[in-house]
């Protein structure tokens, strides 16, 4: 039981004349690791510990620790940070109505059950090209999170996930070809087919390779591109982070129409992997729509942010382990349009498809700039995929790309179990290409 403990350290911290906050985090992961066709590693992972942020004479306080069995040590040293600390006006949680998670009845495949799909991936494909370097990967993760403050709130949450990724290279000569697929869940297991269905096609459709002329060209972005190149960049401008500090383009353009009326961008927390029904700090998560039918809405924000902008939290404070919390989307969702990726593709006369990028690419988030090269990206001709493009670049603004949208697809996905995004054709961006 970790309450006593979590009680303990509030009762220390009230005692010094403090008002605290104790989060409390526990996670075990196992990763099972293949690389180059055979399995690599396999070793079970725990952290536990917790963070505590305390507020004396009206100043805040920050110390972690994965040792629980000196909570004086901890609460002195959240109290010391406090003494040279910036100014705190916020509020800890109060006690609320939300109920603390209950255990799910789903049980997680074995560990050897994960270890035979890995192998059953690598055969499948090296049967079909033996000249393939198979790496696959597996990460199940159970987790515990509880959130207590002097204000008497406690609220408990637990969860366990699942990532998976299959991934293939392909040495011809100088040419290296590296595809890949991913999925996250919770409480579910992978598509296991549909990841090696996913990674067969690209390889077929990057067996023949094709050019393509540099100018603005008609450019279609999977879910896996989309999500790369404009979920970081909605992410960003979206922060109540970047309001308050005006660094955001849409800091004061609530209410205003800046995209395609198609366009809707929302953060939903009751569904996809991360879903919560409470953040870091003990706020109730919300729905919320940061665009709806182009015009901008909203924006997201944690308690600190929330105060220096006189407003209040929308539930969007989150921790990166045991660290402190900052403002963070559970997820970033794009409303479904209703044309298939297959219509998508017909309908381009000469153009291009971009299926995976290089990193987060050179861009300017704050400007809504974004210039990314392909890692994957095929040439489309008369409504057909005709082979892989290779040193090519995609750049553009989100605010003019956004006025020109032309399809948004009927397909959408998670991606890293954080972004539920569609296809998306553009009718023209720049592309650069390199012979």
């Amino acid at each position: 039981m970790i309450e006593p403990v979590l009680s303990k350290i509030l009762e220390l911290a009230r005692s010094q004349g403090a008002e605290a906050e104790v989060f409390y985090l526990e996670q075990a992961e196992t990763p099972v690791d293949f690389e180059s066709n055979r399995l690599k590693s396999l070793e079970t992972k725990a952290l536990q510990g917790v963070a505590l942020r305390v507020i004396a004479a009206g100043k805040l306080g920050f110390a972690s620790s994965t040792d629980l069995t000196q909570p004086e040590k901890l609460v002195e040293a959240a109290l010391q940070t406090s003494a040279i600390g910036d100014p705190c006006a916020i509020d800890f949680a109060e006690p609320t109505t939300l109920a603390a998670s209950t255990q799910s009845d789903y049980t997680a495949p074995a560990v050897s059950t994960l270890v035979a799909q890995g192998k059953t991936w690598i055969d499948a494909l090296k049967t079909a090209n033996p000249d393939l370097m198979v790496s696959a990967g597996f990460s199940l993760r159970n987790s515990k999170r509880v959130i207590a403050t002097t204000h008497g709130a406690y609220l408990e949450q637990a969860g366990q996930t699942l990532g998976a990724s299959l991934g293939a290279n392909w040495v011809r000569g100088e040419d290296l070809l590296d595809v890949y697929s991913y999925q996250f869940v919770r409480e579910e297991e992978p598509d296991y087919s549909a990841m090696l269905l996913e990674v067969q096609t690209k390889l077929a459709r990057a067996t023949q390779m094709a050019s393509i002329e540099s100018g603005t060209l008609p450019v279609i972005f999977t879910p896996n591109a989309a999500a790369a190149v404009f979920g970081g960049l909605f992410r960003t401008i979206f922060s109540g982070q970047s309001v308050v500090q005006k660094s955001s383009p849409l800091t004061d353009k609530v209410g205003q129409h800046l995209f395609d009326p198609r366009l809707s961008v929302y953060e939903d927390p009751t569904s996809g992997p991360g879903r919560t029904a409470v953040d870091d700090e003990g706020t109730a998560t919300q729905q919320k729509f940061f665009i709806r039918n182009g015009v901008i809405e909203s924006f997201y924000w944690d308690r600190t942010w929330a105060e220096r902008g006189g407003v209040t939290s929308t539930g969007n404070g989150f921790r990166g382990g045991l660290s402190r919390p900052g403002a963070r989307p559970v997820n970033v969702c794009l409303s479904a349009g209703d044309a298939t990726f297959a219509q998508m593709v017909a309908s381009i006369k000469t153009g291009l498809i971009v299926d995976q990028v290089l990193g987060a690419g050179q861009s300017n988030q704050l400007a809504g700039e974004f210039s990314v090269n392909l890692d994957l990206g095929y040439k489309v001709e008369n409504g057909e995929i005709v082979g892989r493009v290779k040193n090519t670049m995609v750049a553009g603004n989100l605010f003019t790309a956004g006025q020109a949208l032309e399809v948004i697809g009927s397909e959408c996905e998670w991606v890293f179990g954080s972004t539920l995004m569609p296809p998306l054709l553009f009718r023209e961006l720049g592309v650069a290409s390199r012979s």
